[in-house]
C-alpha cells in the first residue's frame, strides 16, 4: 500500500519523502524491520522506538513514525502527535477496515471478560454465526488459537487477526477490552456495535499500569465512546460513573435488581457427576430458564451479559440455552471428563487471592472431599507460597503438593515454603514432586462426590524447569492416565 493512503485517515503528516512510497508492512519492533517497511516508534514506560531508528533504517525500512523532531537520511518520515493511536488507524487501513465487516463485541471490566467472551462464541456459533476471540487465551478463531503477550493485543495485531476472521467466514468478532488497551489506544479505530461492562474492582492500580482508581475507571469508561449500543451490569456501583460521558446510540442493562432490563431470578447450583454450574431464570427483554456447565454464582452475571448480547442477533433461545449449557473456557475451572463418579477440573488459580476466589466457590457445591493439587512458581516471592499453602490448607479436605514451573529454584524448596503456609493450618496435605505422578494420585484415589481441583496451569501448555520449556498439557496427562477421550 502507497504510504499517502496508509497515513491519510491517521493524523498525520508526511515531513518528508514521497506518498508513492509502496509500503511492504507495518512494523513497530526494530528487531522484525523488513524491507521497505514502515517503522513505528511507540514510546512506553521503560523503551523508546525512537532510539531504533537507526537500526530499522539499516534494516531496510522505506519510511518511519515518529512523534519527535528527527534528523534521518533520504526515507519518509511521518510525524504525528501520538504514533500509538496513529499506529492503531495506520493498521486499520493496512488490513482494510476488516472490523467494518464483522459485528463487533467488546467486553470490559475487572473479572469475566474471558467467560463471557466465550460465553457470547459459544451462543453465536450454536446459532450459526462463526465467531472470533481475542482475549486473554490469544486469538481463536474456529478451533484454532494463537497465543498473544496481553488480553488486548497492539492494534496491529487486532486488525491483523480481525482480517484473518473476515478470510477465515467469521461474522462476529469477540473482544476482551482490557483497561490497559483502551489507555494505550490499542482499540482506536473500531466502532464496536456492542460494548458490554461486566463489573469493577480494585485492581491494576500502581506501578506501570494505572495511577489511581480514577484514571483505571476513566480507561474503562472509553469503550462506551466508541460503541453502539452500550450493555452495563446495572448492580455494578461504578456503572454510572463508566457510562457517565458515553457517546452510544442506547445504553441497556443487566442485572439482579428490579430496574433492570434484562433480569435474574430463583439462581441456585447444580452439581451432579463431571457437572457443576448453576441455574437461573431471567425475565424481562428476555424471558427463560438457563444453565451454566460453570461454577459460581458470579457467573450468572457473565451469562446475563453474553444473553444481553446474543439477544441483538439473529438466533434462537435454544441457542442462547445449549450454548451457556456446554460452554467451555480453557483452563477457568474446566471440567475434564473422567470415569469415575466425581468431578476433575483444570483451573488457572496461581495466586492466594484466586486460589480462595476458586476453592470458596467449589466449597458452595458440598463435595464429599475437596481436594486441590497445586505448586507455585520459581524465581518468585516466596509470600505467595506462603499464602497459597495457608489458603489450600484452609479450604482443602486435602492438597496434593506439586511441582508448577520451578524454573531455577529446586522444587523441593519451593515445596518447603508452601509448606510453611499449610503449617498455620490443621490441613492435611501431600507432597508429589512430579506433576504427572500427582495427578495420577489424585484420579487414582478418588472417592464418589469428590471435587478435585488442579490449579495453577489452566491454559498452559508447558512445563518451565531450569531454563527449558518442556510441552506439558494437564488434559493430555489426564487422557492417559484414564485412558479413552477425556475432553468431552
Amino acid at each position: 500500500m502507497k504510504l499517502g493512503k496508509l497515513i491519510a485517515n491517521a493524523d498525520c503528516k508526511l515531513i518528508q519523502g514521497s506518498g508513492d512510497i509502496e509500503i511492504s508492512d507495518i512494523v513497530y519492533d526494530s528487531r522484525k524491520v523488513i524491507k521497505n517497511c514502515l517503522f513505528v516508534c511507540l514510546v512506553g514506560s521503560n523503551f523508546d522506538g525512537h532510539k531504533f531508528i537507526e537500526k530499522a533504517v539499516e534494516g531496510g525500512a522505506a519510511a518511519v513514525l515518529v512523534s519527535e523532531d528527527i534528523n534521518v537520511g533520504q526515507i519518509g518520515i511521518v510525524k504525528t502527535d501520538d504514533t500509538r493511536k496513529a499506529l492503531a488507524l495506520i493498521s486499520k487501513e493496512y488490513f482494510g477496515r476488516p472490523s467494518e465487516s464483522l459485528v463487533t463485541v467488546g467486553i470490559t471490566g475487572t473479572k469475566g471478560k474471558t467467560t463471557t467472551a466465550f460465553m457470547i462464541k459459544e451462543i453465536l456459533e450454536k446459532g450459526g454465526i462463526k465467531t472470533g476471540v481475542i482475549g486473554t487465551l490469544g486469538i481463536m478463531t474456529g478451533n484454532e488459537l494463537i497465543k498473544t503477550a496481553n488480553t488486548t493485543p497492539e492494534s496491529y495485531e487486532i486488525q491483523k487477526a480481525m482480517r484473518d476472521m473476515v478470510n477465515k467466514g467469521c461474522k462476529c468478532a469477540v473482544m476482551e477490552v482490557s483497561s490497559q488497551g483502551l489507555k494505550l489506544y490499542r482499540t482506536n479505530g473500531i466502532y464496536f456495535d456492542y460494548g458490554l461492562f461486566t463489573n469493577l474492582s480494585h485492581d491494576h492500580i500502581g506501578g506501570v499500569e494505572h495511577a489511581s482508581m480514577e484514571e483505571y475507571i476513566e480507561c474503562k469508561s472509553r469503550l462506551f465512546k466508541q460503541c453502539k449500543v452500550g450493555i452495563v451490569n446495572v448492580d455494578d456501583k461504578v456503572t454510572p460513573t463508566i457510562i457517565k460521558h458515553n457517546a452510544c446510540e442506547k445504553v441497556e442493562n443487566f442485572g439482579f435488581g428490579e430496574n433492570a432490563e434484562l433480569r435474574a431470578k430463583n439462581e441456585h447450583l447444580i452439581s451432579k457427576s463431571g457437572y457443576i454450574g448453576v441455574h437461573f431464570e431471567t425475565e424481562g427483554t428476555v424471558n427463560m430458564s438457563v444453565d451454566v456447565d460453570i461454577p459460581g454464582k458470579f457467573n450468572v452475571y457473565n451469562a446475563l451479559g453474553a444473553i444481553a448480547v446474543c439477544r441483538h442477533f439473529d438466533i434462537s433461545e435454544q441457542n442462547i440455552y445449549d450454548g451457556l449449557n456446554e460452554v467451555k473456557v480453557k483452563g477457568r475451572v474446566e471440567t475434564v471428563k473422567v470415569n469415575g463418579n466425581y468431578t476433575l477440573l483444570i483451573d488457572y488459580a496461581h495466586n492466594a487471592l484466586s486460589m480462595e476466589n476458586v476453592l470458596e466457590t467449589l466449597r458452595e457445591y458440598h463435595p464429599k472431599r475437596l481436594i486441590t493439587l497445586f505448586g507455585a512458581g520459581g524465581n518468585r516471592s516466596k509470600d505467595r507460597r506462603y499464602e497459597m499453602g495457608e489458603i489450600s490448607g484452609k479450604l482443602s479436605d486435602l492438597s496434593v503438593i506439586t511441582e508448577d514451573n520451578s524454573r531455577f529454584e529446586d522444587v523441593m524448596d519451593i515445596i518447603a515454603d508452601i509448606k510453611v503456609g499449610l503449617s498455620k493450618t490443621h490441613g492435611k496435605y501431600i507432597v508429589i514432586p512430579d506433576r504427572t505422578d500427582a495427578i495420577r494420585y489424585c484420579i487414582e484415589n478418588a472417592q464418589d462426590g469428590d471435587i478435585i481441583v488442579l490449579a495453577g496451569k489452566g491454559h498452559e501448555d508447558y512445563q518451565d524447569k531450569m531454563g527449558v520449556k518442556t510441552h506439558y498439557d494437564e488434559r493430555e496427562v489426564i487422557k492417559a492416565i484414564i485412558g479413552g477421550d477425556s475432553n468431552g
